[in-house]
């Protein structure tokens, strides 16, 4: 057997399928999830479990990735249908923000990769843990932000028109037509599941394949050195998350060997990456309307680099006491 010669274009599709192999079962995960959801779960349900109150509903709905642990590859879909069925876009978005954060893999992964769980013995230790606290607090604080923001907005607002429309098709046909059986239920979550995965694959392909041209034909020393000066530190390794679009159940692992930058930088890089990055971008347009995606990226980028720093330190300052 011969083994090729390495080639640049070798290269960028071995990137390419590793990231692709990493990232798909999830999305795979995430349609057939949000086509269940589709066929199964009643119009208005989610909005009945969440507290009447819209202020106290974002902040409830910051906790949804509890209860639907998925990464940010996976819950992109999963917003599609809950918005349909009926959950409000202020709750959708703090969801779509800090479900890849606030789950039970990614907080464990946080926990191992930074070795956090050596100085936990007790509930009363939690607070040594503090890079993963960090993490889980920062990323649902900005969640809620943009939350917040976002309760006076309507669907059309945000959401492509086509989307948008089907919320208010789904309004007007919730409670009327006959009951189905489960088998025809089950056929429509599929068909669901495939008309998103198709939806949703494409433009994850897109974004794949422009992090495996930037992992492999940019020289990494250089990015090093720019991020090694203190001023551009939090700025590149947001930038650097951007690119690299790492799943957030692996992107602690990469983090925590970055001696050389500070718990501020490496924070930005773990709360940035799960709510935006490449691959990110056009599963986002998706769904939202170009604008909005460039806003929520211009905020998200604004936050998370005014807050690390100081949110860092809150924490810290805690754990010491």
């Amino acid at each position: 057997m011969i083994i090729p010669e390495p080639s640049r274009t070798g290269d960028i599709l071995m990137a390419f399928l590793s990231i692709l192999f990493e990232g798909a079962p999830y999305i795979l995960v995430g349609t057939i999830l949000s086509g269940f959801i589709d066929a199964f779960l009643p119009a208005k349900m989610l909005e009945r479990m969440l507290p009447k109150n819209k202020i106290l509903s974002v902040f409830s709905a910051g906790f949804l990735g509890l209860i639907f642990p998925v990464c940010e590859c996976a819950v992109v879909p999963v917003v599609r249908r809950l918005v349909q069925k009926g959950l409000p876009m202020s709750c959708a978005m703090t969801y779509l923000l800090s479900a890849p954060i606030i789950n039970p893999i990614v907080i464990i992964s946080t926990l191992t990769a930074f070795k956090e769980f050596q100085g936990i013995h007790s509930f009363s230790d939690i607070g040594n843990a503090t890079m993963t606290l960090s993490r889980i607090s920062l990323g649902y604080l900005i969640a809620v932000i943009i939350g917040l923001v976002l309760l006076k907005k309507k669907p059309h607002d945000i959401l492509k028109a086509s989307i948008a429309d089907g919320i208010q098709k789904n309004e007007a046909g919730s409670g009327t037509g006959p009951s189905r059986g489960f088998d025809v239920k089950l056929t429509q979550a599929m068909r669901t599941a495939m008309r998103d995965f198709l939806d949703t694959a494409m433009y994850f392909a897109i974004g794949v394949m422009i992090t495996s041209v930037f992992n492999t034909q940019v020289d990494q020393s250089r990015i090093s050195a720019v991020a090694g000066n203190e001023f551009f530190a939090v700025p590149s390794l947001m930038g650097l998350a951007f690119v690299l679009a790492l799943c957030s159940t692996s992107d602690a692992f990469i983090a925590a060997p970055m001696d050389s930058f500070s718990t501020a930088a490496k924070l930005a890089f773990l709360v940035f990456g799960p709510m935006l990055d490449v691959k990110l971008v056009f599963m986002y347009s998706s769904i939202f309307r170009r604008k909005f995606v460039v806003t929520l990226a211009l905020a998200l980028f604004v936050l998370v680099g005014l807050l690390c720093e100081p949110w860092s330190i809150f924490i810290e300052s805690l754990s010491d006491k």
